[in-house]
């Protein structure tokens, strides 16, 4: 189940591997979270000193939070893989010229897990071609249903 997701990423980048990442939370971050105050829109991943971390993402808290403790919305958040996922996706990122992209926050098995993107950049050439085929694509459809009524 889908909490935030990332569609400018798919605007932007070819997503040519997916990964599932937990988040190292605090309690009033998972409480806003389930609550859905989670934002990815301006949020990316990046890598330092073998260990990957979620910035800019927007968790905002609830007014209900502790009175003792004071929530920075946008605070980095540390993503936890294998150090194996890590280390292959520090070489791709280092070598290859991937990017790493949030793509979507969601539920497994009652934890809150982040999917990243091993990323390539479009040109903007790619963005229009890209758009023209979601043009067809509605168009189709469109003059599919008008057929399918006329036919009955």
């Amino acid at each position: 189940m889908s909490i935030a997701d990332n569609k400018k990423a798919f605007h932007d980048y070819f997503i040519e591997e997916r990964h599932e990442a937990g988040l190292a939370l605090e309690g009033w971050e998972v409480k806003a979270i389930r609550a859905g105050r989670a934002n990815l829109k301006e949020s990316y991943v990046v890598v330092k000193k073998g260990e990957v971390f979620l910035i800019g993402c927007h968790i905002s808290p609830l007014p209900t939070a502790s009175t003792h403790i004071h929530p920075d919305p946008t605070r980095t958040r540390k993503l936890l893989l294998h150090a194996a996922e890590i280390s292959k996706l520090i070489g791709k990122v280092e070598r290859a010229g991937y990017t790493l992209v949030p793509l979507d926050l969601h539920y497994s098995k009652g934890r809150i897990k982040l999917e990243i993107g091993l990323a390539k950049g479009k040109k903007q050439h790619d963005k229009r071609t890209a758009e023209k085929e979601r043009e067809w694509k509605r168009e189709q459809s469109q003059l599919m249903k008008q057929v399918r009524s006329r036919g009955e």
